[in-house]
């Protein structure tokens, strides 16, 4: 007991858990990409449910919360959590149809970092959030081209990502395992299941695109979520947003080599903008002490 908390031991996990954010990124960007060729063919809603199906697959039969542990109190961030993910997911993925991957994903990174910033009182922080947005205002264009609506989309998913990232963390503290993500996964596939036949093309369906499902449902959700437990049990929200930053250039590398998407020299120079700028802001802040003796007491129910 004493050896896991040394701060050795701390750094060990701190490690371990960055590291395995940074797989997470890869995975969820090129699950993303998968998903960009298959949502014109059956729609997002099918996209989605098919993320959330597979992922209660995985996890169910392994961690299946006992019944004593389901108070009000623990479980209610899992089922606000099931909420989150339908909305980020079924948004963001009707944002990349509509705008592409490398954009879409820029705009969504908003959420984490503003996030970050909330609580901020730095002038360092203003100039990046200003930074930031001039950024995504580039990205948008100047020729009236963009979609609103598309835009509209990725910024619902931009907050999405921001309760989700605080709801996985509470998750995690109150439900051991993967329990609370299993009560997660079951409230998300209730709500999109419904209009995912009510839009499913059965024509549309054969062995390539079921492949494309699964592979989008493994790489972008049961893999990456599944991890982010672990992750965020391991290191802080700021250090896990550090990592995301450089999500949106990822997504961008994915859009170009899978889905052929075309960056023009502004698009570029805007998704570095919002890079450069978020990383800036999230690595100069400092974490806060309170958070650590929580986590340390989650050593002995880590694997």
């Amino acid at each position: 007991m004493t050896e896991e908390r040394t701060p050795e031991h701390l750094a060990r996990r701190r490690t371990a858990g960055a590291v395995t954010q940074l797989g997470t990124e890869v995975s969820i960007n090129l699950g993303s990409a998968l998903a960009g060729l298959v949502i014109p063919v059956v729609g997002a809603f099918v996209v989605v449910a098919a993320r959330q199906l597979v992922m209660a697959a995985v996890v169910l039969p392994f961690y299946r919360p006992a019944r004593s542990r389901l108070t009000w109190r623990a479980l209610w961030p899992a089922l606000a959590l099931g909420v989150v993910l339908a909305v980020m997911n079924l948004s963001f993925y009707q944002s990349v149809h509509l705008l592409g991957l490398g954009i879409a994903a820029t705009i969504e990174f908003l959420g984490p970092l503003t996030l970050a910033l909330v609580t901020s009182r730095r002038l360092l922080d203003v100039i990046c959030a200003i930074a930031a947005g001039c950024g995504v205002f580039l990205l948008t264009g100047f020729d009236g081209t963009i979609d609103g609506w598309g835009i509209l989309l990725a910024l619902t998913a931009a907050a999405a990502w921001a309760f989700y990232i605080v709801l996985t963390r509470r998750v995690a503290t109150r439900l051991p395992g993967l329990e609370g993500l299993t009560v997660a996964s079951v409230v998300s596939l209730a709500i999109l299941v419904p209009p995912a036949l009510l839009t499913l093309d059965v024509t549309a369906i054969d062995w390539n695109v079921v492949a494309l499902l699964v592979g989008v449902a493994i790489l972008s959700s049961a893999l990456p979520y599944s991890l982010d437990t672990y992750i965020l049990r391991r290191i802080t929200p700021r250090l896990y947003a550090i990592i995301t930053a450089f999500g949106p250039v990822v997504a961008a590398v994915f859009g170009w080599l899978i889905l052929h998407e075309q960056f023009t020299a502004l698009e570029v120079l805007a998704i570095a903008i919002v890079c450069a700028a978020a990383g800036t802001a999230i690595a100069t802040q400092r974490d806060r002490p309170a958070p650590e003796p929580p986590l340390e007491q989650l050593a002995t129910n880590l694997p």
